[in-house]
């Protein structure tokens, strides 16, 4: 009897794992936009749609010459969303998922996510009309991302976020 394949995103990851653990999955950097609301300061963050699926994911991409992860993540948020922000150095976590290639092959990815504080969305950015950008409360962000992990770390973001300002600081070596 043929070998049932599994169609859950979990089963499917589970199945890249080998490719995980010899070193074969790719570096990618990430931006979990996020912004208060003016009147009541609630967290909110960004999501935007893949271009070849339209699944909701966050801004990501490879490594850039000359650039930190950082930085990668703060160029990403701008491409793919228009966001002008400042992104923290230190990183907020870090998710897979499986990378589909221009081949049609798939490849496990590990993505170094950063939180970037948006002060500025500009209409006019590299991949407008390529993508819907929307804001959500980081805990409605969560239900609408496939990966697991990434889930989890949107999760957090109000929280962490929330201590921050009821401290009234940031933490500065995390900026």
């Amino acid at each position: 009897m043929p070998k049932k394949k599994n169609r859950t995103y979990l089963g499917q990851l589970a199945a890249a794992a080998d490719k995980l653990f010899q070193g074969q999955a790719i570096n990618q950097y990430a931006a979990i936009c996020y912004r208060r609301r003016p009147d009541s300061q609630a967290i909110e963050v960004l999501l935007i749609t893949s271009r070849e699926t339209g699944r909701w994911v966050i801004p990501k991409g490879w490594a850039m010459d000359k650039r930190l992860p950082h930085q990668v993540a703060e160029r990403e948020a701008w491409e793919e969303a228009g966001v002008k922000g400042k992104a923290k150095k230190k990183p907020f976590g870090y998710y897979t998922y499986l990378k589909t290639l221009d081949t049609g092959g798939k490849v496990p990815s590990i993505v170094q996510v950063h939180l970037v504080e948006v002060v500025a969305m500009q209409t006019e950015f590299k991949e407008k009309g390529q993508r819907s950008v929307a804001w959500f409360p980081p805990h409605e962000a969560a239900t609408h991302v496939q990966e697991p992990e990434l889930k989890g770390l949107l999760g957090k973001v109000e929280s962490l976020l929330g201590r921050q300002a009821t401290r009234g600081t940031v933490d500065r070596k995390a900026s």
